[in-house]
């Protein structure tokens, strides 16, 4: 019977550190408590923290099955966010929201309207809503094509709204045409805030609640390239 040794010479051990991930953050239905008593800074820097997460690549783990349980006996939302229709723009995604945390209302150029007008009042006058946010995004379609002045159908009733912008920046030095991306980028947002002065204008709603502070209202330009949100001065 042979006798077989096995030499362990010079062997090393390396123990790896493995960092321990955070615990990942999970959600649950605002209540009416809960929301009535958040201000609009303190809204503003709950979109802002979750638009930093949705940059980030850490957005909150939900299950959405509870949570459409939790909210169907009633809702109170936190913010509400005006955006264009661009299907690059998943608004609850960017600001890593769920069931039951803010209201969204979409349209092409993220203009205002009666309709619009009415949505923003339910938010906020009726249902508690702390923070009103118009929201664009660059290299937006309805933006070129009110630059471009495209007819077409009720696409020219709606451009109409964004014109404006458009005619507000006729002293910028540069080419004034959808193909500079710098013009296209400061209509969209000479036309957030338009809309912004529209709101308050045609709401006096919403602008005694803005003056008293109950209510604050912002633009945003959303960046297609970064997922970052810029809140606007």
């Amino acid at each position: 019977m042979k006798k077989i040794t096995l030499l362990l010479a010079s062997l090393a051990f390396t123990t790896v550190a493995v960092a321990e991930s955070p615990a990942p953050r999970t959600d649950r239905v605002l209540t009416q408590e809960e929301q009535q008593g958040l201000t609009p800074n303190q809204v503003i820097e709950r979109l802002s923290s979750g638009n930093s997460r949705f940059v980030n690549g850490e957005l909150t783990t939900r299950n959405h099955s509870s949570l459409v349980r939790d909210a169907a006996a009633g809702q109170a939302p936190k913010a509400m966010i005006l955006s264009c229709v661009d299907s690059r723009v998943p608004v609850e995604d960017i600001f890593d929201q769920g069931i039951g945390d803010i209201f969204v209302a979409r349209v092409a150029g993220n203009i205002e309207n009666t309709d619009i007008l009415g949505s923003i009042e339910f938010a906020t006058k009726v249902s508690g809503a702390k923070l009103i946010v118009v929201l664009g995004h660059e290299s937006c379609g309805a933006i070129r094509a009110a630059i471009d002045n495209v007819q077409l159908g009720n696409i020219t009733a709606l451009l109409e709204n964004i014109k404006p912008a458009v005619e507000a920046l006729s002293d910028y030095p540069g080419e004034q045409t959808s193909s500079n991306p710098e013009f296209v980028h400061l209509v969209a947002e000479k036309n957030v805030e338009l809309t912004i002065e529209n709101i308050l204008e045609k709401s006096p709603i919403v602008a005694e609640m803005v003056e008293s502070g109950e209510v604050s209202i912002v633009g945003g330009v959303y960046d297609l390239h970064s997922g970052e949100v810029e809140i606007l001065d």
